[in-house]
């Protein structure tokens, strides 16, 4: 602790996390769970990765998002997930304040792209079931590749200023944080500092960067129902369909979650219900992501058949 002008205040060098500490006798079953689920999501997500990279049949829009979204998902389950393992094996729960903000950082970044990559790929299901003609046009690679690099560089950039202010901050007092992660609101509630600016500014980045892409995201999949109804056969309309169930399954377990633990009142009654579903779009939407879609893609099927064929015809000329 080193000492503050402000009285009798000090101000905080670390925090404590207090995660699932009333579960202290289930810790290590914690542990286990959640190694296992860190394990199969980096190898899910890398899976795809590596698919949609080697098999040239893969070689489009929809897989190229696919691809960036797996990708996404390791990196934002490991801003998380690797620091909760830590701290239920040893019991220290302790993190130093610029480690939470880092944390923040990433956290709050990798979401804000998660948002917009989600929207990106239900424009590209947009673009191919309602304007299917001029599709190849429009989603070239020169293109995709813009949508992905802006959706990656202005999250990470427009959370810099928040980080900024949230670095100008002072805490004092207690230092407890009860959750499992470095998230905005309970970092803010343990400043000692006038934090109306970086409330308003955190406002701001949640409308452009949560509410935008969800309306746009939305306003898509309202003109592709709207189209795949138009179409006169059954099979029809489920072979379109299934173009984009996939993403529609991933973008309502995303946004349904996050909007329910936003919009929860923060209160100790609610608290730990808001951990849960902290812990289904933190931890189990990146888990459920590949899942969703190599059980229910051909492309990836067929993708894995292949590489796994060649691989035995490797090995049986060796």
């Amino acid at each position: 602790m080193a000492n503050a002008d402000l009285g009798n205040q000090t101000s905080i060098t670390e925090f404590i996390l207090l995660g699932f500490g009333n579960l202290q006798k289930l810790h290590f079953l914690l542990f286990l769970l959640f190694l296992v689920i860190y394990i199969a999501t980096m190898v899910g997500n890398i899976l795809i990765v590596v698919l949609v990279v080697a098999d040239q049949h893969l070689h489009t829009p929809m897989y190229f998002f696919l691809g960036n979204l797996s990708c996404l998902e390791s990196c934002y389950t490991s801003t998380i997930l690797p620091r909760v393992l830590a701290s239920l094996l040893t019991g220290d729960r302790t993190i130093s304040v610029s480690g939470c903000i880092t944390q923040f950082y990433f956290f709050g970044s990798l979401a804000a792209t998660e948002s917009y990559l989600l929207a990106i790929m239900s424009f590209d299901r947009y673009l191919a079931i309602c304007n299917p003609l001029h599709y190849a046009a429009l989603m070239n690679s020169k293109f995709c590749l813009q949508l992905m690099a802006s959706s990656w560089i202005s999250a990470f950039l427009a959370n810099c200023l928040v980080i900024f202010l949230a670095s100008q901050l002072t805490f004092c007092n207690s230092n407890e944080i009860p959750h499992f992660f470095c998230d905005f609101s309970p970092i803010v509630k343990l400043s000692c500092s006038d934090t109306t600016l970086i409330e308003l500014l955190t406002f701001i980045m949640a409308f452009i960067f949560t509410v935008t892409p969800f309306l746009l995201t939305l306003s898509s999949y309202v003109c592709i129902i709207t189209t795949i109804l138009r179409i006169p056969s059954t099979r029809g309309r489920q072979k379109a369909f299934s173009t984009c169930s996939s993403h529609l399954i991933v973008v309502t377990i995303f946004y349904g979650t996050i909007m329910i633990v936003y919009m929860l009142p923060d209160n100790n009654t609610l608290r730990d219900l808001n951990k849960v579903f902290s812990v289904f779009y933190t931890i189990l939407t990146p888990l459920v992501n590949p899942l969703i879609y190599s059980l229910r893609n051909k492309e990836v099927h067929k993708a894995l058949r292949r590489k796994t064929a060649n691989k035995q015809r490797a090995f049986c000329k060796s």
